[in-house]
């Protein structure tokens, strides 16, 4: 199966003009009224009208015409419905309700003309005589692309089956009895799937350059809205990357993340399943309750009702 990026997402958020404010405040560029681009990926994020929080729809980069062909077949061989339109397969999860675009296009290339600055260890001073490259930087934090997105599903086997057997989507590591790191280009994980009492979409993520920008973009957010502040700064052990994730104003977390870990060659990469501390973090403060349980799902799960989008 030819997929090789996680193009775009649709958030669904009660007031999109306040949302939208949130996102534009996090480094993403206004592209139309509730549209977001990124600096590599371009247009990346949409947000639309919806009661409550949710993740509307999905778009997934793969290579050409054949692979939406054999992607149509395996979803079918799985029982799952998909319409083939020109360069586009459509096909909805049914326990979620999430609308999953597969589209011929082509992948987000990144020139790699960041230099990563200097460290000095112990014995190897290799930054001498001279401040600290990031201190330097005044420009604000612009993330590159979307990384990923998480996902809460009342029934996580159907959606497994859907995204892993039906879409292509191959698993990276998983959280014992709770979920799954799934990857459709060399990034670890472009979508995490959780075993939750409740539909609803927990994060997106937006990749940065390294752990500066991750902190001086959270740090911006929060000089203007303390409340913003949710988790970090730490280090993800599944994954390896740094992370701090915010709340925008529907309740939905925006992470930013950096050095995560990349998969070139399936063979090479062993799977693991992790519980305990290391299934969420490595280093940093503890999560917060509101991280593990956000404070509107008893409201989510009051309003619960059929799939809808």
């Amino acid at each position: 199966m030819g997929l090789h990026t996680l193009r775009h997402i649709t958030l669904g958020a009660p007031d999109v003009g306040q949302t939208a404010g949130f996102y534009r405040d996090f480094g993403l560029t206004p592209v139309g009224e509730g549209r977001f681009a990124t600096r590599d990926g371009g247009e990346q994020l949409r947000l639309v009208t919806r009661p409550t929080r949710r993740l509307v729809d999905m778009t997934i980069g793969v290579d050409d015409h054949d692979d939406l062909l054999r992607a149509q077949s395996t979803l079918h061989t799985h029982g799952f419905a998909a319409r083939l339109e020109a360069d586009t397969l459509a096909a909805i999860e049914p326990v979620t309700g999430v609308l999953v675009r597969l589209a011929v296009q082509p992948p987000i290339f990144q020139t790699g003309e960041f230099e990563p600055p200097s460290y000095n260890s112990p014995g190897k001073p290799v930054r001498v005589n001279t401040r600290a490259e990031p201190l330097q930087r005044t420009e604000p934090v612009r993330p590159r692309k979307l990384g990923h997105v998480v996902l809460g599903s009342v029934d996580l086997d159907t959606t497994m089956r859907f995204f892993q057997h039906g879409i292509g989507f191959k698993i990276s590591d998983q959280i014992k009895d709770r979920g799954s790191f799934m990857r459709c280009s060399t990034d670890h994980h472009n979508l995490l799937v959780q075993n939750t009492p409740v539909n609803f979409v927990h994060h997106s993520s937006w990749q940065v350059e390294d752990v500066d920008e991750v902190g001086r973009g959270a740090s911006t957010m929060l000089e203007a809205d303390p409340a913003r502040h949710v988790w970090g700064l730490g280090r993800h052990h599944v994954g390896s990357n740094f992370f701090w994730y915010l709340r925008d104003p529907s309740g939905t977390f925006a992470e930013y993340y950096s050095d995560l870990d990349t998969i070139l060659e399936d063979q090479l990469w062993q799977p693991e399943v992790f519980e305990g501390k290391h299934a969420r973090y490595n280093w940093g403060p503890p999560p917060p309750p509101s991280f593990l349980r956000p404070d509107d799902l008893a409201e989510l799960m009051t309003g619960a009702h059929s799939p809808a989008r």
